[in-house]
């Protein structure tokens, strides 16, 4: 027999938090569904709620919740929870966020070989357009030195701080 933990009830403040943080993860570009999820995976109590408590609690249905969560999942910010049924729950982890960057700075850096690319085809008497993928490339070029460097950094930050 599995016992399992009930949801604490859900702060005003809590619940405001999740709906900020929807917003937030909207404005990065992701789903407002994703941020509530997110939000609500690092305050809730338990720690690890079931895919049916997660749907209830944001007004998600499961299907909803389950898209979202193995979108999440890919993203390494939240993790399935081993269960001894077939029950899913779900918790937040960390160092999920510096994942995600780095995800995104290799698709930076396959971009620099398209840029590269774009530059091989034109030939001198196309200069403003060479100046313009030139200025692109060097731009992505740097926001991976800078982004590889302060991931090294942040590294260098948690461990110091732990």
């Amino acid at each position: 027999m599995t016992i399992v933990a009930e949801l604490s009830p859900v702060k005003p403040s809590e619940s405001e938090f999740v709906d900020r943080m929807g917003l937030v993860m909207e404005r990065l570009g992701a789903t407002r569904s994703m941020g509530r999820l997110w939000a609500w995976l690092m305050i809730c109590d338990p720690p690890d709620p079931s895919l049916t408590d997660l749907a209830a609690e944001l007004s998600l249905s499961k299907t909803a919740v389950s898209t979202v969560a193995r979108q999440l999942e890919a993203g390494g910010i939240i993790e399935r929870v081993p269960t001894a049924g077939r029950e899913h729950r779900y918790r937040a982890v960390g160092g999920g966020w510096a994942q995600i960057l780095r995800v995104q700075l290799g698709l930076v850096k396959q971009s620099l070989e398209t840029l590269e690319y774009g530059l091989s085809i034109l030939d001198e008497s196309r200069a403003a357009q060479r100046v313009r993928l030139e200025e692109t490339r060097d731009f992505f070029a740097f926001t991976v030195q800078d982004g590889d460097e302060m991931l090294h950094r942040w590294q260098e930050y948690r461990d110091a701080s732990s």
